[in-house]
Formats: C-alpha cells, structure tokens, sequence
C-alpha cells in the first residue's frame, strides 16, 4: 500500500517485493521515492539497510550447514524474522525447520499482501496515516527482546539503539543501521578488557599472598608421609 501510495504500479510494486525481500530496504526505497530522491540515491539507501542481512548470513551459514547449491535460494530469505527464530531453536535440525517454515510462510504472505495491499490502495486513502513502516521493526523487536538474556546482549541491543537513532539525523538512509553495528565489537572489547584485568588482579593477589618458596616446597612430615608409604 505504501508503495502503491507513492507512485509506484501495481506491476512494480510487486517485483519490488518478490525481488527484494526485506521489509526496512522497501520502505526506505519507496519514502526516498515518495519524497522525490534520485532513484539511484534511493536505491543506494535500500542497499545499505539490506547490508546487515550479510552479517545474518554469515551466522547463519553454520548453524544452517546447507549444501551449495541450496545456500543461493535460501539467501533470499535471510531476514530479521528468519534470523531471530533460527538462532532460538536448540539443534539442527530444528534451526533448518525453523528458518524454512518462517521465510516460507513470510515470503508467501509478504507477496500476497502487497499484491492485496497494491491492488487495494486506493480504497484505504493516504497510506501514510496508517503508519505502516513501523509494523516491521516492531515485530523484529518482539523477536528480540527475549533473547537479550545477558548484561553484554543488553549493553550492545542499548548502544546500537542509541547510535541508531542519534545518527537518524545526520547520515544517509541505511548508514546508522551499519554504525550501530559497531556496538558489538565494541562492548566485546571492553568486556574482554575487564575480564583481562579481573584475572591479572587475582592472580598478582595470590602471588603477593603466598609465601617466598611455598609452591615448590613440600612438609617435611609429608615428605615422611610420602617415604613411608613407597616402603
């Protein structure tokens, strides 16, 4: 519907969907459209949003463990959704199901929506009052916030937020969607840091506690101990 709202033909707003599965790089494709961008411009932005489903790939790849000639076809359906259901499930084989029951019935309902929602734009008016490019983030947050279990999963989900929406502003479409990326490696570094400096510090106070000599002497009545029981 919002395609369809912003100009776009029925014809061309469904190959958007079939071709371009992702929900965040259609909507910024059609807003840029829709406030009279370049389509170039438009385009480049589309692109970055679907960047981070590489890094979705590249996760997914090993738990997945598909054969090659499969790996192409499942590529179209590596997508938030698809992702977040797939790195809950507990083995394998309940990995493999998940993602292909998910990316299935979502490709399909996806598609059939936007030819319903295309065909059907002009009965519903302006488009834009419905607030529809929300509906995508907010089902990837419902998927996400069960799994932030841990203090560091919690630290990086804020700092990506903050990075996120503070450089909304300032840079292109789909650039702040791949800074916030660099939440993770940075609340690793300062975790590994911590943990570092958490293990010298013991180690520098048993060494400072223990005795000069104490670990390579041994008792004298367990050196008897010792003597008598090898006779």
């Amino acid at each position: 519907m919002t395609s369809a709202g912003s100009g776009l033909t029925l014809l061309q707003t469904c190959a958007l969907s079939l071709l371009v599965f992702t929900g965040a790089s259609q909507f910024a494709l059609v807003g840029a459209l829709a406030a009279g961008g370049n389509p170039l411009t438009a385009a480049a932005g589309a692109f970055f949003l679907g960047v981070r489903n590489a890094f979705y790939g590249l996760r997914l790849s090993q738990l997945l463990a598909l054969p090659r000639a499969v790996r192409p076809f499942a590529a179209q359906w590596v997508i938030d959704e698809t992702t977040a259901v797939a790195l809950s499930q507990p083995t394998r084989r309940s990995v493999r199901i998940g993602f292909t029951v998910t990316g299935l019935s979502l490709y399909l309902l996806w598609n059939l929506t936007t030819l319903l929602g295309a065909a059907g734009a002009e009965a519903i008016g302006d488009t834009d009052a419905w607030g529809l490019d929300a509906a995508g983030p907010a089902v990837f947050l419902a998927l996400l916030a069960p799994m932030l279990k841990t203090t560091t999963e919690r630290a990086v989900a804020g700092i990506a937020v903050l990075l996120g929406l503070g450089l909304l502003p300032v840079l292109p479409a789909g650039v702040p969607v791949l800074v916030a990326a660099l939440a993770a490696p940075a609340v690793l570094y300062v975790t590994g840091r911590r943990g570092t400096k958490t293990a010298d510090d013991v180690f520098v106070g048993v060494a400072n506690e223990a005795p000069a000599g104490a670990v390579n002497e041994t008792p004298a009545d367990a050196q008897n101990d010792v003597s008598g029981e090898d006779r």
